[in-house]
């Protein structure tokens, strides 16, 4: 919650009546959040693997269980929301192990799961923030995401913890493909490995 509020008084990522997604909710700060940025006019919808106990009774939240990679999970977040989100937030990481390769590996297939979501989910104009781990997968991601969006930096909550690797990636302005959202199949397993 405290990066979020953060990032939100320097960078104004998000603004009131928006529809906000957010990837990774537990254990709901972000959501919250969200919710007192967007006010009473906007909608936030959240997805974990872990259900979020007790639930928020905040009226325009919504967290649903699921895995970033279930086949019907953009369809059910849309359904949620109403809409494409104007703000995509994830505030997910993989469970570190210690073990480079094994991290590596792990912190890519969130990441391709978050970028195949990401024209499903956003609207045309739309921003992202996403936290990065320091590794070449994400400077590769972030590489990609420039040719997405028309403004990608990086920036560093004063939050975080002292030596992590850690920043959160902004994107604004984000330019639909004309690709149909659906194209490639239903999951990053659908598209064949990263390129």
């Amino acid at each position: 919650m405290y990066k979020l509020a953060e990032l939100q008084g320097q960078h104004r990522v998000l603004a009131r009546g928006q529809r906000v997604i957010d990837l990774g909710c537990w254990p709901g700060g972000w959501l919250q959040e969200a919710a007192r940025a967007v006010g009473p006019g906007g909608r936030v919808v959240g997805v974990d693997r872990v259900a979020i106990e007790p639930p928020l009774e905040i009226e325009n939240v919504f967290a649903l269980k699921g895995d970033l990679e279930d086949a019907d999970i953009c369809e059910r977040i849309l359904k949620a929301l109403g809409g494409r989100c104007h703000v995509l937030l994830s505030d997910a990481a993989p469970k570190l192990t210690g073990v480079r390769e094994t991290d590596r590996a792990a912190e890519e297939r969130l990441l391709d799961a978050v970028e195949y979501m990401i024209p499903q989910l956003i609207q045309q104009d739309g921003a992202l923030l996403l936290k990065l781990l320091e590794c070449p997968e994400a400077q590769a991601f972030q590489q990609r995401m420039r040719e997405a969006f028309e403004q990608v930096k990086t920036v560093k909550a004063k939050a975080t913890r002292k030596g992590s690797s850690e920043r959160y990636l902004l994107a604004r302005a984000y330019q639909k493909p004309d690709v149909p959202p659906s194209a490639g199949g239903s999951s990053p397993e659908a598209r064949g490995p990263a390129s």
